[in-house]
């Protein structure tokens, strides 16, 4: 399986810092979350635009192999009304790893949402390989302890 690409760049926390309740038990599924420092929001593999709210507070997606992953941007930012929010994608479009998906305002963000903590969700699959719990990403970098391709056969 190829690499899962970090979707946000920033800094990552367990689930269980996340400020909703949802999220932090683990209701929708096990996962990581990332302040964020930017705001943009790439597909972390390969896939199919799954679910993708008119607010564009969040995207699921689902990838060739049948991992599901739930990318929310902040926490309460449904109530934000899409503001702040715009999608380069459409729900059913195929996307590409490292593809920008939606761009949002870090500032508007800060200010309306309860956190801008985002909270990434495997929702249904495998992850492939540990789910990071702490230190920092970039977003369409391979996210650390994951599977590596970039290695020749003979030295794996």
């Amino acid at each position: 399986m190829k690499p899962f690409l970090a979707p946000l760049s920033g800094k990552v926390l367990p689930l269980a810092n996340v400020p909703d309740e949802v999220f932090a038990s683990r209701m929708l599924g096990d996962g990581f979350a990332v302040e964020p420092v930017s705001g943009d929001v790439y597909a972390p593999f390969d896939g199919e635009v799954a679910a993708l709210p008119s607010t564009f507070h969040a995207i699921g997606l689902r990838s060739e192999e049948g991992l599901e992953v739930l990318i929310h941007i902040g926490i309460d930012s449904v109530n934000m009304n899409g503001e702040g929010f715009t999608s380069h994608v459409s729900q059913g479009d195929r996307v590409r790893a490292g593809q920008l998906l939606l761009t949002f305002d870090l500032s508007v963000l800060a200010n309306r949402a309860v956190s801008a903590l985002s909270p990434v969700v495997v929702t249904g699959g495998a992850f492939p390989g540990p789910l990071p719990q702490e230190g920092q990403v970039a977003a369409g970098q391979p996210l650390p302890g994951g599977p590596d391709e970039s290695l020749s056969p003979c030295l794996k």
